[in-house]
């Protein structure tokens, strides 16, 4: 089989669970469909290299999450609403939220390493290999992510997770 045959044999087989990756990571389905189409664009260029090694997904999704932080990084904080800044206020919790919103609002590395621990069953080790980052900070971040969480879904009325 050619490379390019297999290099889109794995593209369409797992372009919808990379797509699912991307919308947990990031909280938005155009953001998860751009993570997807950069990080395959990326895999393409590299797929000589990287079909021999065991798994290609993991580069995918390690490139994924870091695309993800870094685009982060780069732009600003805001986000767009539907209210403008002056008549807008702060996000509240009720109780018709669930735990995408709760997640939405983490920050993105706290967010990363939940859904790196969580979703993809990664150790800590292994999210520390992918961001970039110590075993400690993994740590530190998840810990802090899940007293977060545990806050605001207390205070929606879930019971304890």
């Amino acid at each position: 089989m050619r490379e390019d045959d297999q290099f889109e044999k794995f593209a369409d087989g797992r372009a919808d669970a990379l797509l699912r990756f991307g919308y947990v990571l990031s909280g938005d389905p155009h953001d998860a469909a751009d993570l997807v189409q950069e990080a395959l664009a990326r895999l393409r260029a590299s797929w000589h290299r990287v079909q021999r090694k065991d798994d290609p997904e993991r580069y995918v999704r390690t490139t994924m999450t870091r695309l993800h932080l870094r685009q982060w990084r780069l732009r600003s904080r805001e986000r767009p609403t539907a209210d403008p800044p002056d008549r807008g206020s702060p996000p509240v919790y009720d109780e018709t939220s669930d735990l995408g919103d709760a997640l939405a609002a983490l920050p993105r590395r706290q967010r990363a390493v939940i859904v790196l621990r969580y979703y993809t069953g990664l150790t800590d080790e292994e999210i520390a290999a992918t961001l970039g980052v110590s075993r400690g900070t993994v740590r530190s971040q998840a810990f802090r992510a899940l007293a977060r969480l545990r806050g605001q879904l207390r205070a929606d009325g879930f019971r304890r997770i």
